[in-house]
This record gives C-alpha cells, structure tokens and sequence, in this order.
C-alpha cells in the first residue's frame, strides 16, 4: 500500500476483507488508535501486517543495534542526531510533502523515531519537540524541527531540517553515540548506497578504528521486500509488523502533539490512552 497517509486505512481494510497480506507505507495510520485497530484486525484474520521501515534494512544500524545491546563500550547514556536537507522538489519548487501538515515529524523523522527504537532497544518515555517553519521556505508545515526524547535514561538530542543550508546528511542522518568507554559516530541510507554506511568507534583511551560492516544479502526496499516474504512463507511476524511498529507510531506522535502544545509529552505504552493518539 504505497497511497499516500489519508488512503492508508481504507486500503488496508479492503485488502483485509479480500483476504490478502498486507506492506504498507510509513505511518501506517494517522493516530495511534487507528493503527492499534488495523493491528488487531489483522490478527483476528491471521493476516500479516508489516510497514516498510526500510532504514533498519542497511549494515551500519544492524552493527550499532549489536554494539550497543552487547555493550561493547559499556553503557549507552546520550546520542545525538542531524538530518538537514534541502528539498525544492517538484514544480515550482513544491513537491508533495511541501503542501502535507507535518511534512518532517511524520513523513520524514518516524524513520528516525524507528532507528531510535531499533538500536537502543527501548522505548521512549518522554519528548519535547519544537517545529517551526522559516516565513521563506515553500512548505506549509513546520519543515524544522528539534527535540529530546528519553528513552529510559538514555537522552537523545535530535535536530532535523528540510531547509538547511548545511551539508547534506544521508537519509539516516549522521549520529553520535556516546558510553561509558567511548563514542560511536556513524552514518547510513546514503541514497540507498550501501558503501556510504560507515561506523566509528572512538575508544575513551585508545585509537580510532572504522568498523567492517558485514555484508546484508538485501538491503533497503529490498531487505523490506525479502523479510515480508519471509514472514508470509514461515506465517511468522515480521520484524517491523504494525504491532511493532506501534511504538514508532506513538513516539512520531507525541513529537507532534508537544510541537502542537510546546511543552513536553509523557509517552504512553501502546494500548493505553493518551494524547498523542489523535496527535496527527
């Protein structure tokens, strides 16, 4: 279901009807509660539900997601994150996230949100997120954004642009992760070109080393492909299937709901009520 957000659920409840698997863009739903009925339509119907969160299918997150949980240079306290781009595409300079209410925290930061989640292998507790829109850009939306989110005590500092007039970022952004030993910088999703993902460790007392990425049989839109066969054919849950993929939906909405409120967001565990579900 590659429709754009508002044919979202309708197309997915169609395809329930008829039966059949269903991959779905990201976000699979407009709010949280949306998504917590598609995922429990889907199991009543022993149906698979899975969202293409194609950033987790690259080496460089794979790589950090083990160093982290084998806590090779002790314990995680801060990671901080950058993503600027400068995007004047379509006609006239307007695409179609140029004209969407949330053109950053939604269509653009939940692939960072799901990052987040993946490699600290957490989920977040807390967020207070400013978005705004520079009065010269073509967006309608705020197109800029910054926030801290607390991930049960790990505090990440993220700041992301769609007008920056900095260097550009691969998609996944450039990270600095910061432990009790050492620093980790990496990057990843550069276009899709898997030779730009690249990770450094940066030892406390000690030297730099870059670290050999292990090669993935698929990655990208391809890893998502071949895990959503995979799930169909051993009629398993797919690592990012809409039941996971809740905790990404609930983080991206909070981010919205405390840019809307501006003051910080307790976020709630998925099946509890809160705020953020009706954020977007």
């Amino acid at each position: 279901n590659t429709t754009a957000l508002p044919g979202h659920v309708p197309v997915i409840r169609a395809a329930f009807d008829a039966g059949l698997h269903v991959l779905v863009e990201k976000p699979f739903a407009p709010s949280l509660e949306a998504a917590e009925q598609l995922v429990d339509g889907a199991a009543v119907r022993n149906l698979i539900l899975m969202v293409s969160q194609n950033y987790r299918f690259f080496p460089a997150p794979r790589a950090i997601a083990d160093l982290v949980r084998e806590e090779e240079l002790g314990k995680l306290h801060q990671v901080s994150i950058d993503f600027r781009r400068f995007s004047t595409a379509g006609p006239n300079g307007r695409g179609r996230h140029h004209l969407e209410e949330q053109p950053l925290l939604v269509d653009m930061s939940i692939h960072h949100f799901d990052l987040l989640r993946l490699i600290l292998g957490r989920e977040p507790d807390r967020i207070f997120c400013e978005a705004w829109n520079p009065s010269w850009t073509s967006f309608t939306g705020p197109s800029v954004a910054v926030a801290t989110i607390d991930f049960d005590g790990v505090v990440v500092s993220y700041r992301a642009s769609w007008v920056s007039a900095g260097p550009i970022t691969p998609w996944a952004g450039e990270w600095s992760m910061e432990f009790e030993h050492g620093e980790v910088v990496w990057t990843s999703a550069a276009d899709s070109d898997v030779t730009q993902d690249r990770v450094e460790i940066r030892p406390r007392n000690g030297t730099p080393r870059t670290v050999a990425l292990p090669p993935l049989q698929r990655t990208g839109t391809s890893g998502t492909l071949t895990e959503f066969a995979r799930a169909i054919r051993t009629k398993s849950e797919p690592e990012t299937s809409g039941r996971d993929n809740l905790g990404t939906i609930a983080l991206m909405a909070a981010a919205v709901e405390s840019a809307t409120l501006r003051e910080p967001v307790t976020i709630y565990p998925t099946g509890k009520t809160t705020g953020a579900a009706a954020a977007i």
